[in-house]
């Protein structure tokens, strides 16, 4: 498709994404699809610039999380969303406040085991999300 075509907010947001994309370690898109429950192309396509194809406003939060946005480049993403689409965050309860808590853990002896294990909490709590949004 023709980036000339796609609006500029689009391509805001997609750029954002794609730079932190390709910030990160080898294997995070396909962490990324695997957590979204779709395919790497998906990926591929929610985060190039040249394709239309909007990021689902359910995604949002969840590519947050996987993609480690800093604070910076997550206020740039949803400034450009919202810009792109109006009101979707807001009508998607996207836009509710947040708390952060804090909780100790083991440390599990490997970078790879703590890891797993962040994850796995972190997807126990996306899933209690999920749980909340259907209500």
């Amino acid at each position: 498709m023709n980036e000339q075509r796609v609006p500029q907010d689009v391509v805001r947001y997609k750029t954002v994404l794609q730079k932190v994309l390709d910030s990160r370690p080898s294997g995070t898109r396909q962490r990324l699809a695997s957590t979204l429950g779709t395919n790497r192309s998906f990926v591929s396509q929610i985060s190039n610039p040249a394709y239309r194809v909007a990021i689902p406003v359910h995604h949002i939060e969840t590519i947050f999380e996987v993609c480690r946005f800093s604070p910076d480049d997550r206020a740039a993403f949803l400034a450009a969303y919202d810009a792109a689409h109006p009101g979707q965050r807001a009508a998607a309860g996207g836009g509710g406040q947040r708390r952060t808590i804090s909780i100790t853990v083991p440390d599990l002896g490997s970078a790879q085991a703590n890891r797993v294990f962040d994850e796995a909490l972190r997807d126990v709590v996306r899933a209690l999300t999920k749980l909340k949004r259907e209500r």
